[in-house]
């Protein structure tokens, strides 16, 4: 993962209520859910932190009101945070002005919602070029960059057509390529896939995948389905009731979840697509036959070792040999791994 940091939250706080700021400073910057609740007010966000890396996928996650679609609207300042600490690429996004937050955002960030929000009166072209309209480029111009985004999103030769005569899975395309057409620096989607047929869902992740193999942008993405979560992100934040649980990748919440409520999300987690050797393998042995490498996921060379008579070695990216996977652990991880 890329090291540099592009957007850092520190302590954010959105509260919705008669006074917020009054009662978050009269609580002393900290109030207690108890205190939330006897004085009326709901703390949609509470002291969430952390760090988004350039060219990551972040996906934050939950059920429905654990305040991750709230975050992401703090992020992006469609509804600014009673409290904490903002920056974008080193700059403190909650000094920015309106006007600086219109161009960050017509410039700098995509986004795209579970609601497509296609214009019905105009065709395929026209709407992803809109926001390159918005920013005043030539028509010319925009038009060819549109294109471009068009078949980006593979969807040449229904430039003209209009949002009702496509499917909900090419309306969704749409809604990508005039989030592309911008060239952002960074990528919000709020639940994208959401609304989509199951099928199509698939089509739409992979999809995404494709392109952010081409584009390498930096995603913040919010699901509240954890099997999209484990096949897209880089890594996952799990929110309940406004807080932060745990940020880490899929492995991590998997093997080793922080409490109760992540140990259910990932209960019925993908093992097969989530687990590495590296995170099962036993000590090197001296009867072992053939190789695994320490980073593959279990499921991809769970045969080898299950029609192995002897255990495998596992080697690391030099070729060394590291360690060593019996067919047991690989049952035991595909079907009865206890992570507490």
């Amino acid at each position: 993962m890329a090291s540099k940091v592009q957007i850092k939250c520190r302590n954010i706080w959105k509260i919705f209520g008669a006074d917020p700021e009054e009662f978050f400073a009269r609580h002393n910057g900290n109030p207690t859910a108890e205190a939330l609740k006897a004085e009326g007010y709901i703390g949609a966000v509470q002291d969430v932190s952390f760090d988004v890396h350039a060219g990551e996928i972040l996906i934050i996650m939950g059920l429905s009101g654990s305040g991750k679609s709230t975050l992401i609207r703090c992020i992006t300042r469609l509804n600014d945070p009673t409290s904490g600490e903002m920056e974008y690429e080193g700059k403190d996004l909650l000094k920015a002005t309106e006007q600086e937050l219109i161009e960050i955002r017509r410039h700098k960030m995509g986004m795209v919602f579970q609601n497509f929000g296609l214009l019905p009166h105009r065709d395929v072209l026209s709407n992803v070029a809109f926001p390159l309209e918005v920013q005043g480029m030539p028509l010319a111009e925009r038009e060819a960059r549109a294109r471009e985004m068009v078949e980006l999103v593979g969807l040449t030769g229904r430039e003209a057509y209009y949002p009702r005569e496509l499917s909900g899975g090419q309306q969704q395309r749409v809604g990508i390529a005039r989030s592309l057409a911008i060239e952002p620096d960074i990528w919000f989607l709020d639940e994208p896939f959401s609304a989509l047929d199951p099928l199509i869902r698939a089509e739409m992740q992979d999809e995404f995948i494709r392109l952010q193999q081409l584009l390498k942008k930096t995603i913040v993405f919010i699901t509240h389905d954890f099997d999209e979560a484990t096949k897209l992100a880089d890594r996952i934040g799990i929110m309940k009731d406004g807080r932060m649980v745990q940020l880490a990748t899929a492995e991590e919440l998997v093997l080793h979840p922080a409490d109760a409520y992540v140990a259910e999300f990932a209960r019925n987690a993908p093992h097969e697509r989530i687990i590495s050797i590296g995170a099962i393998m036993e000590p090197a042995t001296a009867d072992a036959e053939g190789t695994v490498p320490m980073s593959a996921k279990i499921g991809a060379v769970a045969a080898q070792v299950l029609n192995a008579d002897k255990p495998v070695a596992v080697v690391d990216e030099a070729g060394a040999i590291v360690g060593a996977v019996y067919r047991r652990d690989i049952s035991d991880a595909l079907f009865a791994w206890d992570p507490s």
